[in-house]
């Protein structure tokens, strides 16, 4: 008895050991997928930031060597840089932790039409929808063409583009950066950074926020509520605060997630302070312009919509989803919508004048709400609610009256008028979806890209093709044909044109 008991203690220590060599010596760590299954996996992040920071300075020590670049004939497009190449454009600027006061005055606002289209978390209009120019209907048998790749800091972020500048907000070691990178050659131009780390073991480490440009001004979130406007020529500071200070309100589980909104001159964003769930600061000076509700925020980010003839910020707190006045942030209406631990992170989407469309992971489901007037307010009920679509962690996109959505990792195909299935099809896990036309843009939750016709007739997957290493759950962006897919640990673009 005893000699196996002395047995059993050796393979125990042997184990332990072991693994402890693995952790210490070769990185081994566990992550969990969208369902939560355990994972394991190798790399030390000191490495990954090693390589990170030697590709960086590689660029830039190319830049600096590089011969000038001929001039192009006027409005001829340059050759595409090979990965990791640079171009003739200003050597990119590290900023140092900046001071807490303005550095610089904001820029004069630019025309709209000079901004781009992608400046907004999944697009303009905040619905993953893709307005430019087409994009190829098929993908040769290799996939797209690959521009460039390159390694990219923690973090759940997706991408704004403007003006030909990919701009994402990043962990670095111990501090969350904001970096601009040019879309064409995937070339680092900037970083502006503070000392921050929040780190979760389920989601993993890195800020979550995407940023968002409006006039020539960069607003990015960290996930710790450091909230900053900074020039998006230069990384220049021209204002910070913290939200979550400002709100006097606690953190999320999974840090704050919400992309900040644009609008009539305020920043909206959702610290979900008591009495200042939703806050308005304004733009130019970063002084607070009003604060509403007490609703604790999830993980959506707040939409500028009009429904029922009223123009409205929409979103959807732990609880429920709310439309509030832009003046003010008084309540107009709102609609229980609670999951399990308040885990909320789908976006809605307006689905006619008056109607707007719901989803939820964790066996919630999905709903079609519609908005009447009712006196100065609005009254908002159910027209029909299901589990066909569960939105988890990505969201939903429109057209022609069908709902396209990751149904807990399988995609489907919803009426939205009636809620009825038209067809599930096509495993992807958690991963994320644009609508370019009539086709369906997928990043997988192990980032391959996918493109699938968006018909509501049958499931018909045109292509699927590797893309980026990883658990893949940020969301693409794509400009001008360029598509950017990015995790924590790399970023690639991929020309759809």
């Amino acid at each position: 008895m005893f000699r196996w008991l002395r047995r059993l203690g050796l393979a125990v220590a042997v184990a332990i050991a072991s693994l402890v060599v693995l952790r210490v010596g070769f990185g081994l760590h566990l992550y969990v997928d969208g369902d939560f299954r355990p994972h394991l996996a190798l790399g030390k992040p000191s490495a990954h930031y090693d390589a990170l920071e030697a590709q960086r300075n590689a660029q830039r020590e190319a830049q600096r060597t590089a011969p000038p670049t001929p001039p192009t004939v006027s409005g001829a497009a340059a050759p595409a840089a090979a990965a990791g190449t640079a171009t003739t454009l200003p050597a990119p600027v590290s900023q140092p932790a900046p001071v807490s006061q303005p550095a610089a005055p904001a820029p004069d606002p630019a025309p709209a039409s000079a901004a781009g289209s992608w400046t907004d978390f999944r697009g303009a209009a905040r619905d993953g929808v893709y307005r430019q120019r087409p994009v190829a209907a098929s993908w040769p048998a290799g996939g797209p063409r690959l521009l460039w790749k390159q390694p990219i800091g923690e973090g759940h972020a997706s991408f704004v583009i403007a003006r030909g500048v990919a701009y994402t907000i990043e962990q670095r070691r111990a501090r969350e950066v904001v970096a601009a990178y040019d879309l064409a050659t995937g070339r680092e131009r900037w970083t502006h950074g503070w000392d921050a780390l929040f780190s979760e073991a389920m989601g993993g480490d890195g800020p979550r926020a995407t940023p968002t440009y409006a006039n020539g001004i960069l607003y990015a979130l960290g996930a710790a509520g450091e909230l900053r406007a900074l020039r998006a020529d230069s990384g220049t500071l021209v204002w910070r605060t913290n939200i979550l200070d400002d709100a006097g309100a606690a953190n999320l589980q999974w840090g704050m997630s919400a992309a900040p909104l644009i609008v009539d001159g305020k920043v909206i964003v959702q610290p979900g302070g008591r009495g200042a769930s939703m806050v308005a600061y304004d733009a130019r000076s970063g002084k607070m312009v009003w604060k509403s509700l007490d609703d604790q925020q999830a993980y959506v980010s707040p939409m500028l919509v009009t429904l029922a003839g009223r123009r409205q910020i929409v979103t959807i707190t732990g609880d429920r989803a709310i439309g509030v006045s832009v003046e003010d942030g008084a309540l107009l209406w709102s609609y229980p919508w609670a999951t399990d631990n308040k885990i909320n992170i789908s976006q809605p989407i307006v689905i006619g004048p008056s109607r707007l469309f719901l989803s939820s992971g964790y066996g919630k489901g999905a709903a079609a709400i519609e908005l009447t007037p009712s006196g100065d307010r609005l009254q908002a009920a159910a027209i029909w609610e299901n589990t066909r679509m569960k939105n988890k962690l990505s969201s939903s996109v429109l057209l022609d009256g069908y709902v396209y959505g990751l149904d807990e990792g399988i995609l489907a195909c919803v009426d939205a008028a009636s809620g009825q299935l038209a067809w599930k099809g096509g495993r992807y896990g958690h991963g994320q979806l644009l609508l370019a036309g009539d086709r369906l843009l997928i990043t997988t939750e192990t980032g391959e890209l996918a493109l699938v016709h968006a018909t509501p007739s049958r499931f018909e997957e045109l292509a699927r093709v590797p893309g980026i290493e990883g658990r893949t759950w940020n969301v693409p962006a794509i400009d001008d044909g360029i598509l950017l897919v990015r995790n924590a640990s790399e970023m690639a673009a991929f020309d759809l044109r």
